[in-house]
Formats: C-alpha cells, structure tokens, sequence
C-alpha cells in the first residue's frame, strides 16, 4: 500500500524487440523499477529514453532496455484475436519472440508456428546472411562425385558376390542338430 502512495509500485510493459513495418515482435510482459519517480520513468517510456533494468515476467531475467526497441507501458498496447495487436492506433501482426531472442542484437524474421495454429507466427534470428557467406567461401569441387567403396577389393572382378555362384546347403537352425542317418 505504501508503495503505492509513494509511487515506488514497479511499472509493468510490454517488451517490443523489434518493430518491422506491419509487424511486432513482442517479447512479452516486464516491469521496470520506479525509480527515480514513477513520472520520470513513464515520461523517459514516452520520449524512449528509458535506460535501465528490464524484469521479465516469464522467468525472472533481468535484461538491459538496450536490448529491445520499444517498451510499451500495458495500457498502451491491446492484444487482439488471430495473433493481432493494437498500438499506437493502428493494427499490428505479432510474432512471440522467444527466450533465445531476447538478447540476440541482429535482426528477426518472423516464420510460422510450428506448434501453433494458423497464423501464428515466431520470431527467429535472420542467418540468411551468414548463410550467404558461408555458401561463397565453401569449396566447391565441378563435376561428378564417385563413391568407392572402402575397401579396395570390394568391387574386384575376380571376387563373386554373394548372391552369385555356388548354391548354398542350407543351414541348421540353432539349437538343432543335424542328421543323416533315418534310422
């Protein structure tokens, strides 16, 4: 009760990691300490100039505000039906970012649930680019691959194989005892 008085109640956000043009990849829910006032810490969320500890929600992680492109006071941002949101009058698409995603400084891309619904959508690191280096430094021998077999006298003309040549007798099943005698 006194820390609400005194205005030292933590600030609960949504944590934005990255804006794209129709898209947001929303982190989750966090609190920020009110420190040095509640007002100075909404007043530096408007402006976005907050620096400072990030709580996340979901597993207690402490990150820095640098991390993550926008925090969105809770009221500001209205989850929607079908993987939508409202922010800053106008329509979003979401991708949850996952825990991984939280402290990787490059880009996302946004790809499909594989264990959601339909149009639910993932944020992931965007690799294509060390993909696209690795692919233009990577040998790359021209012509036909030819398999050999790991031993030289595998495939020589000379050795029959198995199912080639001699009938095979046909052998006792274990445990019997074979006999020639019908006595």
């Amino acid at each position: 009760m006194l820390k609400r008085l005194f205005g030292k109640q933590p600030i609960e956000v949504w944590v934005i990691k990255q804006v794209d043009s129709d898209l947001l990849h929303l982190c989750g829910r966090a609190t920020l300490p009110a420190k040095p006032s509640r007002k100075a810490v909404l007043a530096a969320l408007a402006g976005t100039g907050y620096q400072g500890p990030v709580t996340m929600l979901a597993g207690g992680a402490v990150l820095n505000a640098r991390l993550f492109q926008a925090l969105v006071p809770i009221d500001e941002l209205q989850l929607l039906p079908d993987g939508q949101a409202r922010w800053r009058g106008r329509d979003w698409q979401l991708a949850q970012a996952p825990q991984r995603c939280w402290t990787y400084e490059g880009r996302l891309v946004a790809r499909p649930d594989p264990l959601g619904g339909t149009g639910a959508l993932v944020s992931a690191e965007d690799v294509s680019g060390i993909r696209r280096q690795a692919e233009q430094e990577a040998p790359r021998r021209p012509g036909e691959v030819v398999f050999r077999p790991e031993n030289r006298a595998e495939d020589h003309p000379l050795i029959a194989s198995r199912d080639e040549g001699v009938p095979r007798a046909p052998r006792p099943k274990p445990g019997w005892e074979r006999r020639d005698d019908d006595g």
